[in-house]
């Protein structure tokens, strides 16, 4: 059956202080895994090398959640080659690969875990991992591999050449059938089970020690029913579910304390210890209490020494009720957990306080680093690396300090600092002069609580100092008082850091004034304290950061320091190359607020200092840094206009690529009431809009004059020939002209009265034209014509828009669409735009619109006729009915047309027929 296989890592290309590769070998919630270094070349590799040689059947690997490989190779082999030659690189066999996404769904903070079912036989596994996703996160282009699991079976040599030959026979005279569905999950298919709890999301989400006291239940189950004890067996099974729920929680313990450790909070991470070891004592006693373990697998400073050791009289210490592992397997777990003891550094460990817990004899400090004989080792027992002690290490807690804390202080008393060291006593030998040793001790003190109370009581001891003291001494008791202050900065814990500002804000706004100190007393505090705060805007507790950032400013606001103008000069400070991103994002950010705060008349910043830093600061990595100068550099503008111009490049086309840059002068713009790019752009876009449509409207009112100017030539011309028609017909004898007159008089009816009985708007002519004719056609049957549903005015179809939204009585309930360009009643306008189901327009110059049926068509007035007219025309026009229905021979209307007699043109004035109607502005036409 395929079970965790365990391994060590042979090699790796590269990895980042802190991030080896050989944490990969440990799997618990807390594992930090690999990690490549920084800008490191791709691809890179890690080798690892399996306890034995196996058939593997399937790896798991669990993701970064930001520093992602693209891709992830697998190759297998049978045995090491020689790494570093090239000529034996073939020995390795490639498997394929796997695609990891870039998390960009989660934001980067889910973990993916790949598993992958592969069939091959080897020793060594081979991982190559090509280019990172890039995203925000991963600044250093780095990839990473929190923990991997091999499952597989032992294989000897020649064995796997035979091994399915022989599954086939045994199934064969079984008269199995491997393909056969109802034989899934029975004895049958056992051979392919994987066990849930060999799963490596299993160990990364359980406590190591509830994970070990399952699969050690989990093999007494399996006892339990190999001997048919099934009451037994159903117990177990039930304690393995509830303590599958234990470890978790506990896990999640774990984690949270981590964290809290990691920002300084040692008050939660004592909270949280205690609560896991409360609860784990609880659980353990429900689980003896039903005789479901025995002391055997509860003995954690015998298999599991990932918690503080107990020592051997301690009530909890019972003998072993099951017989231990050999001597030789104890000895060899020892020896190969020491190696890790030594590479992991010493400031990712965790130290305990004695009180809290008790510890047994240290382990050997040196062993021989073993490459084989692993296995004698469980994979799953490997110890947690930071978890141990070394020994000797009982300090309170990490902290940053010059003093030696490598020894157990001798002969201190409880409640009272332990005596300084050599070394102590060197550097703070003139402060010891001043303030006594009892204070000084108390601020060197590994105990937190002492350094606390030493910076407390120098503090009530300075505010108590009397008026009368002389001006030498109480120099003197200052600069070794900022001299203590200026060592508790560095602190790491918060109480002794908030007591060393309180320290130092006393000095400067009590201490000094009081005393009538010189300006050179407080130089002094400020040049001693201001780079050691500094430093700590960019810790990596943000607590820690806000607070200094916050005194910072505070201090910079005090009257005595805000004369002096020394703050500011250390914030232009050109950031470093090196920085820390907290640091850099820090400094800015004190930067801008105290820039707001101060102003640059006489308070230490200056127009040049603050625009150089602020220029440099647009280049740099961090973008919060950036975004910020951006802020900076806007403020000054408000402040000096046309002086910070000459520290920025010219306002043109290539330096408003960088979009920090465009964002900078669009502001500009802002502040002195211009309008921006865009603003402009969209000005010109409209300016050239009104432009055009004032354009064709001119052009519009110019067609219509030249039209009627045309018809009233038209007009002067037949009224000429009729003169001159009636001239010579007076000259000849009166039977010549009769009868000439009568046999003209046929043909030249249409000349002389061309625009008698005629429609003008759709060419037809009819004997019923007459005045009173004129008007009901126009009225009910002109297929040109339409009444307005709104103000009951005849208009032409082709003009009825324009009419909604200039003419008609309700044009103010109208509103023009955008997209189609008709006329839309305001209520239904948001609607009908925002549905977007009308049919688009094309401009006027390409194609005609027609209101009734939405359509486009060819300009000029000939396609109107065809398509309000025409048999295939606008099938909306109501009025079409009265041409369909009309004999062939009465419809003269198109060859009327035709003839000399079409309709005007869009926006021409027309002669108004006799009594018909009468023509208004927007080619309305009313009754008379």
């Amino acid at each position: 059956m395929p079970h965790k296989i365990g391994f060590v890592v042979v090699s790796s290309s590269g990895h980042e202080d802190g991030f080896s590769a050989r944490e990969l070998m440990i799997h618990v919630p807390t594992v930090s895994g690999w990690r490549s270094p920084r800008f490191c070349p791709f691809p890179q590799e890690v080798v690892v090398q399996m306890v034995e040689r196996c058939r593997v059947r399937k790896l798991q690997l669990l993701a970064h959640q930001y520093m992602i490989p693209s891709k992830v190779e697998f190759y297998v082999s049978e045995s090491l080659p020689e790494y570093f030659a090239p000529c034996q690189a073939e020995r390795f066999r490639r498997l394929g690969y796997v695609s990891l996404c870039d998390n960009e769904k989660t934001g980067c903070k889910a973990r993916e875990l790949k598993s992958v079912y592969v069939d091959a036989v080897g020793q060594f596994l081979k991982l190559i991992f090509h280019q990172n996703h890039a995203n925000k996160y991963n600044i250093y282009n780095q990839v990473a591999l929190v923990a991997i699991n091999i499952i597989g079976d032992p294989v000897d040599f020649g064995e796997e050449s035979n091994a399915s030959s022989r599954e086939k026979l045994i199934d064969h005279y079984l008269g199995h059938n491997p393909e056969d569905p109802a034989l899934e999950g029975t004895s049958s298919r056992k051979s392919d089970y994987i066990s849930p709890l060999d799963d490596l999301a299993f160990d990364m989400y359980q406590d190591p020690e509830v994970a070990q006291i399952i699969r050690r239940l989990d093999e007494r189950k399996r006892e339990a029913v190999r001997r048919e004890c099934y009451d037994h067996a159903k117990k177990l099974k039930q304690a393995i579910a509830d303590l599958q729920k234990v470890g978790e929680r506990l896990g999640r313990y774990e984690v949270e304390k981590r964290c809290a450790v990691e920002k300084e909070d040692y008050d939660l991470a004592k909270h949280k210890k205690r609560q896991m070891e409360q609860y784990r004592s609880r659980v353990y006693a429900q689980l003896e209490l039903h005789s479901l373990v025995d002391a055997e697998l509860m003995q954690r400073s015998f298999d599991w020494p990932l918690q503080p050791l107990i020592h051997g009289d301690s009530p909890h210490h019972q003998p072993p009720m099951l017989l231990p592992p050999p001597e030789e397997e104890r000895v060899t777990k020892n020896q190969f957990a020491e190696p890790f003891l030594q590479d992991k550094p010493s400031s990712r460990s965790l130290d305990v306080s004695p009180q809290d817990c008790s510890v047994d004899q240290p382990l050997p400090t040196t062993h021989p680093r073993l490459r084989t004989q692993l296995e004698s080792l469980p994979y799953d027992e490997r110890p947690l690396p930071a978890m141990h002690k070394q020994p000797g290490a009982v300090a309170m807690e990490p902290e940053k300090s010059d003093t030696d804390v490598s020894e157990d202080p001798k002969g201190a008393t409880v409640g009272e600092p332990e005596p300084l060291t050599e070394k102590a006593l060197r550097e703070a030998s003139s402060t010891i002069d001043v303030l006594g040793e009892s204070v000084v001790a108390g601020a060197y003190s590994k105990m937190w609580s002492s350094r606390e109370d030493a910076l407390l009581a120098l503090c009530k001891q300075l505010m108590d100092m009397p008026v009368g003291t002389p001006k030498e001494a109480l120099r003197s008791t200052l600069r070794a008082a900022v001299f203590l202050t200026r060592r508790s900065i560095r602190d790491i814990v918060t109480p002794v850091f908030q007591a060393s500002l309180k320290l130092l804000k006393m000095i400067i706004t009590q201490y000094i004034p009081k005393h009538k100190l010189s300006k050179l007393e407080t130089t002094h505090c400020v040049e001693r304290t201001i780079p050691v705060l500094l430093t700590r805007t960019g810790d990596s507790s943000a607590r820690l950061r806000t607070m200094a950032s916050n005194f910072i400013q505070e201090m910079a606001l005090f009257k005595e320091v805000k004369s002096l103008q020394m703050i500011p000069s250390y914030l232009v400070q050109p950031l470093k190359a090196n920085a820390s991103a907290h640091l850099a994002m820090s400094q800015m950010d004190l930067l801008a607020r105290l820039l707001k705060d101060l102003g640059t008349d006489n308070t230490g910043f200056t127009v040049d200092s603050v625009m150089k830093f602020a220029v440099r600061a647009l280049e740099h990595r961090v973008y919060e840094v950036r975004e910020t100068a951006v802020r900076v550099v806007l403020d000054m503008y408000r402040r000096h206009r046309a002086s910070v111009l000459e520290y920025l490049p010219p306002d043109d086309s290539t330096t408003r690529r960088n979009i920090l840059y465009k964002t900078i002068f669009e502001g500009f713009a802002k502040i002195d009431g211009r309008p921006t790019d865009v603003e402009v752009r969209a000005q010109k876009k409209a300016a050239t809009e009104e432009a055009e449509k004032q354009k064709k409207e001119e052009i519009k009112v110019l067609q219509g004059q030249l039209a009627a100017l045309k018809e009233m030539q038209a007009k002067v011309q037949v009224d000429r020939v009729q003169e001159k028609e009636g001239e010579a017909t007076a000259a000849e004898c009166p039977e010549t002209c009769g009868r000439r007159a009568a046999a003209a008089s046929s043909p030249e009816v249409p000349e002389n009265h061309c625009l008698d009985n005629l429609c003008i708007f759709c060419g037809e002519r009819s004997a019923s034209f007459t005045e009173e004719g004129l008007d009901l056609h126009y009225w009910k049957q002109c297929l040109m014509l339409t009444r307005c549903y709104h103000c009951r005015q005849v208009v032409e179809i082709s003009s009825l828009t324009e009419h909604l939204l200039t003419e008609c009585d309700k044009k103010d309930a109208f509103g023009k669409c955008h997209r189609c360009s008709e006329a839309v009643l305001k209520e239904e306008l948001p609607r009908h735009i925002k549905v977007k189901d009308c049919n688009p327009a094309k401009p006027e110059k390409l194609a005609s619109r027609c209101p009734l049926c939405h359509e486009n068509f060819a300009p000029g007035e000939e396609a109107w006729k065809a398509h309000l007219m025409g048999p295939a025309g606008c099938t909306m026009n109501l009025r079409r009915t009265h041409v369909l229905h009309k004999a062939p021979s009465q419809g003269k209307g198109p060859a009327v047309a035709k003839s000399g007699a079409s309709g005007p043109k869009a926006g021409s004035k027309i002669p108004t027929p006799k009594g018909g109607l009468s023509k208004s502005s927007g080619r309305t036409y009313t009754k008379r």
